[in-house]
């Protein structure tokens, strides 16, 4: 369907009506409401502006403003920037300046950080929520979010599939990259998180929606989809945009860190029927909230729910297992990555038996060797993953990571972000993690390179590698290892490299573990000895 997507959503709108789009807390937004608070921050930006190809960075929290947000900067024909709010100034001046952005729309939580930072692009910004006590660090600058929605809403307007849609992801630039792409993309990945789910036919144009989403507002099995990974990355907004597509209702906790027992009071509240996760490092503790509630006595009520899906992170065949135990829904494991995808699935019910942590291929991906060609199942042999790509997706302003990794074979467009696996002899997929030196812990990727640098300007340091070593609850932690210049002598601790890190970057960078050697392990030529780097890690982790 060539349309922006936010002329998709307001024919959503006009069907659904009083129907109840999104859950935060207490606050329930109909479809109405959602369209209309959304079409007043449009006249807002409009009136500032911001129009067809401007950047909007958006930096809150999960809740319905933000996908005003979102709807707001579609319906002038903008492009948001997803910005991480766990970000510190450092950060923020560096996507400021990759991405061009000409608004803001912050958490008033976050703006201490936003105030030392450089935007000089920066025109308009507005302020989500108060401050809680003392100078307002950007000194009146920023127009309250309720101010912003007083104006008349903006008439709707003709807009093009064609337009743009850019999307954040950390990569092995070591800053985050643009993925940038049309809404006619945007479309087909909420299709498949939408009506793919409801196995409904997907319409052809706006007439064909119409019908479409008549027939699902009244369908049986309606999707309420309860998202707890942040609306900062793809895989919260892409789902959401989904569920939102299919007419179904989205169910966002109130909760500004991960908290399990919140999500499983309410999927059984709202009778969730479908869960988004992001691997183990969700659904660990949500299975350990569920085992620890029926020991009490208390067990939570999951019947509701049909389908538990995670993306892009190691979900373990032991917890899918653990948590089959407590519901009987489909469970559904993809790989995937921002710049495209799917390449591969692994779908576990309680009836498919043994659990297993292989994949299937979709259709059209491969696994490819060096020399570009399919890789033999059984063979033993090491290739990256490809699906293919359509023409116009690329990373903003970056042709030379974009032909690195959107790369034509044999006529087709692929794209390959470097994600190593091989193939069983009955054809399924083993996934070996990234080729590159981007660390996913907990969902967020690390670039090991920039937290190196960091460590390496401490005073005392002689020599660092950081890498990413196996853990339970985050997939991976990172592990920093060290040497110590002469005569540096104990006061180089631990904490004093955390701390260093927690200056410049976001926290989540800050490694878990730091372990000191007495010489860090290089080739001849300077590369690191990354095997010996994570076994030395791995042998000897320093909780402090």
């Amino acid at each position: 369907m060539n349309e922006n997507f936010a002329t998709v959503l307001e024919t959503v709108a006009d069907e659904a009506g009083d129907r109840v789009a999104i859950i935060h807390g207490d606050t329930r937004r109909t479809w109405a409401e959602l369209d209309e608070r959304a079409s007043r921050l449009a006249g807002f930006l409009s009136g500032r502006g911001v129009g067809h190809g401007d950047r909007v960075a958006i930096a809150m929290y999960n809740g319905p403003e933000y996908v005003e947000v979102l709807l707001a900067t579609m319906k002038v024909r903008a492009m948001p920037v997803n910005v991480n709010h766990r970000y510190r100034a450092r950060e923020l001046t560096e996507i400021f300046g990759d991405s061009s952005a000409s608004a803001l729309f912050v958490d008033a939580s976050l703006t201490g950080e936003l105030a030392r930072a450089e935007a000089p692009l920066l025109k308009t910004i507005v302020r989500f929520g108060e401050h809680e006590g003392g100078e307002d660090p950007l000194g009146g600058r920023a127009v309250p979010f309720a101010e912003a929605l007083a104006g008349e809403p903006m008439p709707r307007v003709p807009r093009s599939g064609d337009d743009h849609w850019l999307m954040f992801t950390g990569g092995t630039t070591g800053r985050p990259k643009g993925v940038l792409s049309r809404h006619t993309t945007l479309f087909s990945i909420a299709i498949s998180n939408g009506y793919r789910v409801m196995e409904a036919e997907t319409p052809s144009d706006l007439e064909g929606l119409r019908a479409s989403t008549r027939r699902l507002l009244e369908h049986p099995r309606r999707m309420t989809l309860l998202v707890p990974p942040p609306l900062m990355h793809a895989t919260g907004v892409y789902t959401s945009f989904g569920a939102l597509l299919a007419g179904g209702t989205v169910v966002y906790l109130t909760s500004r860190s991960y908290d399990p027992e919140e999500l499983a009071e309410l999927a059984v509240r709202h009778g969730a029927t479908d869960l988004c996760l992001v691997g183990d490092v969700f659904a660990r503790p949500l299975v350990a909230t569920l085992g620890r509630a029926a020991r009490e006595g208390r067990p939570y009520d999951l019947s509701s729910l049909r389908r538990v899906f995670s993306v892009g992170v190691t979900w373990s065949a032991e917890v899918k297992e653990q948590l089959l135990a407590y519901c009987d829904a489909i469970l559904e494991d993809v790989i995937a990555a921002s710049e495209g995808g799917p390449f591969a699935r692994s779908v576990t019910t309680r009836r498919t038996g043994r659990v297993r942590s292989t994949f299937e291929l979709m259709p059209g991906a491969r696994v490819l060797d060096d020399e570009g060609r399919d890789v033999e199942p059984g063979s033993g042999t090491v290739g990256k993953l490809a699906a293919p790509s359509s023409t116009e997706v690329r990373y903003l302003d970056d042709p030379e990571k974009s032909a690195a990794t959107f790369v034509d074979i044999d006529g087709t467009r692929y794209v390959m972000p470097g994600d190593l696996a091989t193939l069983q002899k009955d054809g399924s997929l083993v996934l070996l993690g990234r080729g590159s030196r981007v660390i996913n812990t907990g969902g967020e990727k690390v670039f090991a390179e920039e937290v190196e640098q960091v460590i390496a300007r401490c005073p005392g340091v002689a020599d660092v590698i950081v890498v990413g070593v196996p853990d339970e609850h985050w997939g991976h932690r990172i592990a920093a290892v060290v040497s110590r210049e002469p005569g540096a002598g104990e006061d180089l601790d631990a904490e004093t490299i955390r701390n260093a890190v927690a200056a410049e970057l976001a926290g989540y960078k800050k490694p878990r573990d730091v372990v000191f050697v007495e010489r860090v392990r290089r080739s001849p030529s300077g590369k690191a000895d990354l095997a010996w780097a994570r076994d030395a890690a791995a042998r000897a982790p320093q909780a402090g």
